[in-house]
């Protein structure tokens, strides 16, 4: 997802799934393809904080993306965490987000 009005969308009339690494918004959409998104608030600190957090999560998204089932809009909010977790923390909980979509 690249638009703001997409991201919007998904924040207004999406659901809210919580994990100890990152807040996933979903939200349904009527194509036959899955969108991701990423934000990375400022509060996670300077930027070379913020894309070194949004790198990791990023490629994490992309080994797991075949386990996405089609038809969502996912945006990713990570949280400070992230940043330390190894990398297999963060393969269980972004299967255990695609897992739970493909389960609805």
């Amino acid at each position: 997802m690249l638009h703001r009005a997409d991201f919007d969308r998904v924040y207004s009339t999406g659901r809210r799934v919580g994990s100890p690494l990152f807040t996933a918004f979903v939200l349904p959409n009527n194509s036959g393809a899955s969108r991701v998104g990423f934000t990375t608030p400022r509060a996670l600190g300077k930027s070379v904080v913020r894309n070194r957090i949004r790198r990791r999560l990023r490629e994490v998204v992309r080994l797991q993306q075949a386990d996405l089932a089609p038809g969502w809009d996912v945006v990713l909010n990570p949280r400070r965490n992230l940043l330390d977790a190894p990398r297999v923390r963060i393969e269980e909980e972004v299967r255990r987000l695609f897992a739970t979509l493909a389960a609805q």
